[in-house]
């Protein structure tokens, strides 16, 4: 049975339609990654199932209970939240031990729960300190033990790396993804950014206005976008979008013969996705170019071309290029993808 589902799940804030019928099902131990723009209704839903808000229609199923008539404390999830919610005054120890505490467990358990919950995270060294004497990574570690000490069935992510810098961002993804394999506890995590995204979800339901738009793992979402917004979502730089144009048989501006997915004539305006890494910049490229700008990322070169009135960003470059320069380049033509133009959707989409 799966850990988590939600079924038609909404919720208004007055007039405001914040979740609109969300639907999904989770698997027992996986990490699902709700990913979206500000304001699409994320942390709503992770709240819904927390049980800090209450749903105005729709059901949530932790394993085979019904929760969303239970209040937060008798539905058995952990939540960790992006300002970490320690007590200053505690020391880790202590703030380690604060649920069970409450939760009335015997103090030889309390201990013993402690010291395995601060060897997993490598907090063994840091029990007597309090949280102004760690640093940001540690504190969020803390946070995340006093849900891992809990043993809930959910553990509840609402962006908990926002604030940390970005190399300390990226090593406390690899922990997370760590700590939540090791435990086997199904994982909800929300964030806006794509990149905690990419490399930590089992899965990604990524949202917009309210909807989940598309869900599935990060290598479907990516390849094989079911619209234009989840194919721009995605990507850094992001996609290449151009006015394709069907004209004796050839597909313009890369003149192309027409993909089978438009030969039925039914889709007259069609836009063409070209990811940055799918063009590189040769001298035995088929089409030529100008070069606009040329960016330095450390590990190569993002250069931006005009090739006949459209602009086309290309990355992984190993060489700068200068403004104005001429060159040749070449796209990958099986990575290319076609969007009705009116609705946006995915016309090469299984």
């Amino acid at each position: 049975m799966p850990e988590l589902i939600l079924k038609d799940l909404s919720k208004s804030f007055g007039p405001t339609e914040v979740l609109k019928n969300i639907s999904l099902e989770m698997s027992d131990g996986e990490l699902l990654v709700l990913l979206g723009p500000s304001g699409c209704g994320k942390s709503t839903c992770l709240r819904l199932i927390a049980g800090l808000e209450e749903a105005d229609s729709g059901e949530i199923y932790i394993g085979p209970r019904r929760v969303d008539h239970l209040s937060a404390r008798d539905r058995n999830v952990a939540m960790v939240f992006q300002n970490y919610s320690l007590y200053p005054h505690m020391s880790v120890a202590k703030n380690l031990a604060f649920p069970l505490k409450v939760a009335g467990v015997g103090k030889a358990e309390i201990a013993d729960r402690v010291e395995q919950a601060a060897r997993m995270l490598g907090l063994s060294e840091k029990l007597q300190d309090k949280p102004g004497q760690l640093s940001g990574g540690q504190r969020q570690r803390v946070a995340l033990g006093r849900a891992i000490i809990r043993k809930p069935d959910l553990f509840l992510l609402d962006e908990p790396l926002s604030n940390l810098d970005a190399d300390l961002r990226g090593r406390m993804r690899r922990e997370i993804v760590r700590i939540q394999k090791q435990l086997g506890v199904t994982t909800v995590h929300v964030t806006h950014d794509q990149a905690e995204a990419l490399t930590m979800g089992d899965r990604i339901a990524l949202l917009n206005e309210g909807r989940i738009v598309q869900m599935g793992s990060p290598q479907d979402l990516y390849r094989r976008p079911a619209s234009l917004f989840v194919a721009n979502f995605l990507g850094h730089p992001k996609i290449n979008v151009v006015t394709a144009r069907m004209y004796d048989g050839m597909l313009l501006p890369f003149g192309l013969p027409v993909p089978r997915v438009l030969l039925d004539g039914k889709i007259e305006n069609v836009l063409m996705g070209v990811r940055p890494e799918s063009i590189e910049i040769s001298s035995a490229g088929h089409y030529a170019a100008r070069v606009v700008s040329s960016e330095y990322m450390g590990d190569g070169y993002v250069i931006e071309l005009d090739y006949k009135d459209n602009r086309l960003t290309v990355s992984q470059c190993a060489t700068p290029f200068g403004e104005g320069e001429p060159v040749k380049f070449s796209v990958e033509r099986q990575s290319l993808l076609y969007f009705d133009a009116t609705s946006q959707a995915n016309l090469s989409a299984e």
